[in-house]
């Protein structure tokens, strides 16, 4: 079964995701460092992003889920 993808969904997210790090003045590496997480997969939208790896994000950026979507919903 082929993988779903909406470009332009993953784009949103990576847009939030980016805005979020760059308000707490955090480098890719140093987030990286910090969850493990390769977020400049997750910034240029070129990986299909996991909801755990989502989730992971948001406690990392202490920012709620639905706080971050309606952010995504809004763009």
């Amino acid at each position: 079964m082929p993988q779903i993808r909406d470009d332009k969904f993953l784009q949103k997210i990576a847009f939030v995701i980016k805005e979020l790090r760059e308000a707490k003045h955090l480098t890719q590496e140093k987030v990286y460092k910090d969850t493990n997480i390769h977020i400049g997969r997750v910034e240029t939208a070129t990986r299909n992003l996991s909801v755990s790896t989502l989730s992971a994000l948001c406690k990392y950026f202490k920012i709620r889920t639905s706080e971050f979507y309606k952010r995504v919903e809004n763009l």
